[in-house]
């Protein structure tokens, strides 16, 4: 009561000062509207008559009185809107909360209808982070289709006995897929209220059979970090303009993961870009193929450090890396394909140090990699692959190193690993002490004078080291 009488005082304290201010608004304007037209008509200074003076009065009071007027009435339409919101809101929140799952599906759009009418940022942030925050919910997909409501578990910690009770809701699985519907449909250019500029975290959250294609998440922060995608997923001619898109930590599995054509990040510069900004999959697992064929990448950084692709079949087919920093350091490439063939890398900084190339076949066909000083294009300043494993079968027919310098120092060459057909152009190109050197060929292999100057070490070829 205290509380809700403090609210009351606050209210009625705000109202009166929008109202003074409104008077006294007023009076300024009409001061300053009669000064005007005395200085630009030239009227004379003359003592008014008692009737000039009360149609004076009346005028100056059915302004101010109109003014109040208009304040009281936006006031109480605020207040209105305000608690049709709270009232909608909380309907929609409760549903969600329902043990019946027909009724939490019903929250779901009933939430979505409270967002697409109320278009305050604000509000309609308020319901997404709402939506997006159920999948954030502790949530198992092999019990999320039945009946079961929890489950028990018995862990030994530190010598004690701990159990824990996990609970879940009952058949959730249907009502999370209505939450990825409308939020995918929302997001999507044809859709009629559109979604795109809201900021959108699925932190942790677990998505089964996602379908983002051609949407477009155009917050300042998107944030799918340590989330878990089950199925088929597809972001398939998604476009990812925002300041910050993470990844990190994620999880495929269970099906193909598909980001053909995707466009990640954008050429325009912020005054100011806080640490972290870019486009982030690093730390992710691929359990499944995962495709990026066609995709671009722009920005001040694209990072797929620490990544691990497992699949059969992972493609870069045709993709272009244009950002600041383009990183796949300490990727892992395992399967049976991996598909570099014709991508471009023209980022200022590219680096695989420490990658591992475990796949049964890697090929970089026709790919380029580093981009010559240009005007208006600051060209590659170095390409690392210091460090990196190259195991298996690896193939490099047609591709061209470009840029000031690119850098496989240290690197580990065990395996069937070809550099026929490989334009070297950048300034400088090293090989210098390699863990090993085994199976490698180049163009000049039989005839060492053809060596492109500006491959070191001389003399040819490098000696492992130890």
């Amino acid at each position: 009561m205290r509380w809700g009488r403090l609210s009351d005082r606050l209210h009625r304290a705000a109202l009166l000062l929008a109202v003074f201010g409104a008077v006294v608004g007023g009076l300024v304007i009409a001061g300053l509207t009669w000064w005007l037209l005395w200085w630009l008509l030239g009227a004379k200074a003359e003592t008014p008559n008692q009737l000039d003076l009360t149609k004076i009065a009346l005028s100056v009071a059915a302004g101010v009185g109109g003014a109040v007027a208009l304040v009281v009435a936006y006031r109480r339409q605020r207040d209105l809107e305000r608690g049709r919101f709270a009232e909608l809101f909380g309907a929609a929140a409760r549903q969600l909360g329902d043990v019946d799952a027909a009724v939490r599906i019903a929250g779901v759009y009933a939430m979505a209808g409270v967002a697409d009418e109320f278009s305050a940022p604000s509000r309609r942030q308020q319901c997404i982070d709402v939506l997006c925050g159920y999948l954030q919910l502790p949530y198992d997909p092999a019990d999320g289709s039945n009946h079961l409501v929890s489950r028990a578990e018995s862990a030994d910690e530190a010598g004690v006995k701990v159990e824990r009770v996990y609970e879940f809701r009952r058949n959730d699985r249907e009502v999370r897929r209505a939450i990825v519907r409308v939020i995918a449909q929302h997001l999507k250019p044809s859709a009629e209220i559109s979604w795109s500029a809201c900021t959108l975290t699925f932190n942790r959250a677990v998505i089964e059979k996602a379908d983002f294609r051609y949407a477009v998440f155009g917050g300042r922060h998107t944030s799918f970090a340590g989330a878990t995608f089950i199925g088929p997923t597809t972001f398939e001619f998604a476009s990812f303009a925002g300041l910050h898109l993470t990844f990190r930590g994620a999880t495929f599995r269970d099906g193909p993961a598909l980001f053909d054509r995707a466009a990640f990040g954008s050429d325009r510069k912020e005054n100011r870009e806080p640490a972290g900004v870019g486009t982030t999959f690093a730390e992710v697992t691929f359990e499944d193929p995962a495709s990026f064929e066609g995709a671009t990448f722009r920005g001040p950084r694209t990072d797929f450090s620490g990544t691990r692709f497992l699949g059969a079949r992972t493609s870069f087919q045709d993709a272009k890396f244009r950002a600041e920093l383009t990183s796949f350091e300490r990727a892992a490439f395992d399967g049976d394909h991996i598909a570099f063939d014709r991508a471009e890398f023209t980022s200022p900084r590219v680096t695989f140090k420490s990658a591992q190339f475990y796949a049964t076949l890697t090929a970089f066909d026709e790919a380029r990699v580093g981009a010559p000083h240009r005007l208006r294009n600051r060209g590659t300043r170095e390409t690392v692959f210091s460090r990196a494993e190259f195991h298996g079968g690896i193939r490099f027919p047609r591709t061209v190193f470009g840029g000031r310098m690119v850098d496989f120092t240290e690197g580990d060459f065990f395996g069937d690993i070809s550099f026929l057909g490989t334009r070297f152009t950048a300034q400088e190109i090293h090989f210098d002490r390699p863990k090993a050197w085994v199976g490698t060929q180049f163009d000049w292999d039989d005839v060492p004078t053809r060596k492109p100057i500006g491959v070191k070490p001389n003399p040819w070829p490098p000696t492992a080291a130890g």
